[in-house]
């Protein structure tokens, strides 16, 4: 009977290329990181979320922290494909406009509500808001699309500076 149960297990997990192999094994592991994190995961939880043994998943990842550092490399990635399409591209197609305006509305007033101590008038404060998030994504985008991931902290400091030096010129508390 357990012979049985392991062919079907061979079968239930063909034989693929190493890339694609590795890339299945990655999917799986950052569902079960999700929920466990990186100390309350084993690399045999990602083998049984993977469908594959153990011996396989160490075949690709020669440890977890290898593991660990593959899953986030990938969300990263899936993150940047997820901004250029929410932000560049939902926003121009009519059908899908609302996923980004609806997101947007969200990063406006989170930005207003930072703002507030800065920008007493309501008015400015609101333009403020748009101008810094305007500013950002613009910034995101051309980076995203221009630059070189070893590159990105840098970036993203720049980015910060540009937006400390917009507030100073803004901090306008209440009268």
């Amino acid at each position: 009977h357990m012979s049985m149960n392991t062919s079907r297990t061979a079968v239930a997990t063909p034989r693929m290329p190493r890339a694609e192999r590795r890339q299945q094994i990655a999917r799986a592991a950052a569902t079960v990181f999700m929920h466990g994190g990186f100390d309350g995961t084993s690399m045999d939880d990602v083998a049984r979320a993977a469908g594959v043994t153990r011996l396989i998943v160490y075949r690709i990842f020669e440890s977890k922290h290898e593991l660990y550092t593959a899953v986030l490399a990938q969300v990263a990635d899936d993150l940047r494909d997820a901004f250029r399409l929410l932000w560049r591209h939902a926003a121009h197609e009519p059908e899908f406009a609302g996923w980004a305006t609806g997101f947007r509305t969200i990063v406006y007033g989170f930005t207003e509500g930072l703002l507030a101590e800065h920008v007493g008038d309501p008015l400015l404060r609101h333009w403020a808001a748009r101008s810094i998030v305007g500013y950002l994504y613009e910034g995101v985008c051309l980076w995203l699309d221009e630059g070189v991931p070893p590159r990105d902290a840098e970036v993203a400091g720049a980015l910060g500076d540009g937006i400390r030096a917009m507030v100073a010129t803004w901090d306008m508390p209440s009268a």
